[in-house]
């Protein structure tokens, strides 16, 4: 075993591999960002060394400023987590020509599965199923356009490089697919400096299920399962193990062909096999096919270790330093059912845009595993990715672990920036999702329910309106008369309330009136108990209440009017701004281009409010910009 190792990464996977070293008596090194010097995981670390600036492409991508870190620290290998360097055959290279340990799989077997297009024909060669569809070296146009017209729509444009839904564009007819596919490439170029595509035959009730495996560079075995089917923009969103519906014989063939796809390329480490499965008439074994092989520790590992009792960043370590196989075929077996939600500092209701800010309140529930790399007090940096932690149940059944989950995203507990608490309470208790009718569509289809305003959200908007006013524990905070006329309450929209008495008031909020009471065992809101918490942080209240609700509390003697919002076109995130379309003096139209901006890798583009002249262009390309930030300003209507 080694006696020292440094982990090329940062956030929850750099204290993941902590956790482990530290049971396993290994000593670590962190390396962080100028961005990352508070951070978790160099607190968590026995040594850090500081890489430089905040962008990745200044820290954590840089390979030799990694490999000189542990050399001079006297690190004998490198985890790289997931992201950044971990799937980097060069770096690999580098690392091992330096004389330390990779902790993963050869340079050559990252290689082998690094483009789409390359790994689909070796899988096919090795017996493994492929979906239809093109991936060849052609990327004209015109023959692109000719391959989908061959595979039948709706197909889907990937690129071959990278992964995570970055590059990647469905289209449903031909005359969609010039403009999906300019736009898959843009997006692929920007993450992956690749711009190069492949065409898939899109499957109509597609169910993502993938395979953990585990290698030794000889030998393969299989850890089972997990479907991520439930994702937003191909994006995972919650995962789990086993699969919902699975029956042996599918799982047989797929652990079979997940284990003959690691052998094919000699795979030493933990990897995962990734398939796309036909869920239209069940789970069959002739419905399975390859999309691709992610060469690393993934994301959503917990849930198999969940299942197994494995601890995969164990098992990476001794495979990495010497021994063989922990484990045969047939000693893994699978024990209940685990899932994990994806927590997010992201703004559901603009869009799922990734939010930043300070955590001034975290606190997550008794009995679950969170993964995270954060603390409260912490903040959210427009530099990586936003994920708050992961949240992970086990239980008995699938049912008692799908409660267990609703139950831990209900008393978790998140202020000081916007998250996806409450999208991801409602997910946990959508029907369909209860009954294991998912596929990758779910979401996109339900999205509209699962962002509606609900009862949950009125009754936490009224609680929200009382702490406003400092009346959710029953005290007076200047009500010394009960029964005082309807007054008004600073909020960020039209609210009154009438106190009756400490423990009876009335809040209209919008000419709406909701009879709240505060009992032995909490506040009840039109006659339904919430179990409500609260959390005041400067000009902002929150309101737990599956999910957190987030406030703004407005300055009673500050209420200036808002200038007109269609006027000027703002940054919705901290992000780069990629290119600008506008000069001054322009027309423009409402819904055309403005600006494209880059945030976590992903493309966001402005569109104007309405018609009219452009006057001012506030912001050059390459910008830097934080939320809120003017772009463009539209000269006013009567000006125009």
């Amino acid at each position: 075993m080694f006696r020292k190792i440094l982990i090329a990464n940062r956030g929850e996977i750099a204290c993941r591999v902590i956790d482990t070293a530290r049971r396993l008596g290994v000593a670590t090194v962190a390396v962080y960002s100028e961005a990352d010097e508070q951070s978790r995981h160099v607190a968590m670390a026995d040594e850090a060394v500081l890489l430089g600036g905040p962008a990745p492409k200044d820290s954590y991508l840089r390979g030799d400023a990694i490999i000189q870190a542990a050399l001079a620290t006297g690190a004998q290998a490198i985890h790289p987590g997931y992201g950044f360097l971990s799937e980097n055959p060069d770096f690999v290279d580098a690392v091992e020509a330096a004389g330390l340990v990779f902790i993963g799989p050869s340079a050559r077997a990252i290689r082998a599965m690094g483009l789409k297009d390359a790994a689909k024909a070796l899988m096919s060669e090795a017996g493994v199923p492929v979906v239809p569809g093109y991936h060849g070296a052609n990327q004209d146009p015109e023959h692109l356009a000719g391959a989908a017209e061959q595979i039948g729509y709706p197909v889907l444009i990937k690129a071959v490089a990278g992964g995570g839904g970055k590059g990647m564009r469905l289209v449903e007819r031909a005359g969609d697919f010039a403009a999906a596919l300019a736009s898959a490439q843009g997006e692929a170029q920007t993450a992956f400096g690749n711009p190069a595509v492949l065409i898939e035959k899109f499957v109509d009730k597609p169910r993502h299920i993938e395979v953990q495996v585990f290698g030794d560079g000889a030998e393969a075995v299989h850890l089972f399962e997990r479907d991520c089917s439930l994702q937003r923009r191909h994006q995972k969103v919650i995962e789990e193990a086993p699969a919902p519906g699975m029956t042996p014989e599918m799982r047989e063939a797929m652990g079979l062909a997940a284990v003959r796809a690691a052998q094919a390329i000699g795979y030493s480490g933990a990897g995962t096999v990734e398939f796309i499965v036909d869920g239209s008439d069940g789970l069959r074994p002739d419905r399975f096919w390859f999309m691709e092989m992610n060469t690393r520790l993934q994301v959503e590992h917990p849930v198999t270790e969940a299942i197994t009792g494995v601890d995969l960043v164990e098992w990476q370590l001794r495979v990495a330093s010497g021994e063989a196989l922990p484990a045969r075929q047939d000693e893994l077996s699978i024990k209940g059912h685990a899932f994990e939600a994806r927590l997010y500092a992201e703004d559901v209701p603009a869009g799922f845009l990734p939010a930043t800010g300070t955590l001034s309140h975290l606190r997550f529930a008794d009995g679950c595993r969170a993964d995270t790399g954060v603390r409260q007090g912490d903040a959210i940096s427009p530099w990586y990715d936003p994920m708050i932690a992961k949240v992970i149940v086990h239980g008995p059944t699938r049912a008692a672990a799908l409660n267990a989950l609703a139950r831990a995203l209900d008393e978790t507990e998140v202020a000081g920036t916007v998250t996806n608490l409450a999208f991801l309470s409602r997910l946990a208790r959508h029907k369909g999702f209860a009954a294991g009718d998912v596929d990758t569509g779910l979401i996109g289809r339900d999205i509209d329910a699962l962002t509606a305003e609900t009862g949950v959200l009125l009754a936490a908007r009224a609680l929200g309106v009382i702490a406003s006013a400092g009346l959710e524990g029953g005290q007076g905070s200047g009500f010394s008369l009960w029964g005082a006329p309807r007054r008004a309450v600073p909020f960020e929209t039209e609210a009154h309330i009438r106190a009756h008495s400490a423990t009876h008031i009335t809040v209209e909020l919008e000419g709406v009136a909701h009879e709240c009471l505060l009992k032995p065992d909490g506040w009840w809101v039109d006659g339904v108990k919430t179990g409500a918490r609260f959390y005041h942080a400067g000009p902002e209240v929150t309101v737990f209440m599956r999910g957190a609700h987030r406030f703004a509390v407005p300055d009673a003697l500050d209420r200036a009017g808002d200038e007109a919002g269609s006027d000027l076109t703002l940054a919705p995130m901290p992000g780069l701004v990629k290119a600008v379309f506008v000069a001054a003096g322009q027309a423009v139209q409402a819904g055309e281009r403005l600006a494209i901006m880059e945030a976590m890798k992903m493309e966001h583009t402005m569109l104007a409010a309405r018609d009219g002249i452009v006057a001012e262009v506030l912001v050059a390309e390459g910008a830097q910009v934080e939320a809120g930030d003017a772009l463009i300003r539209l000269q006013e209507e009567e000006d125009a």
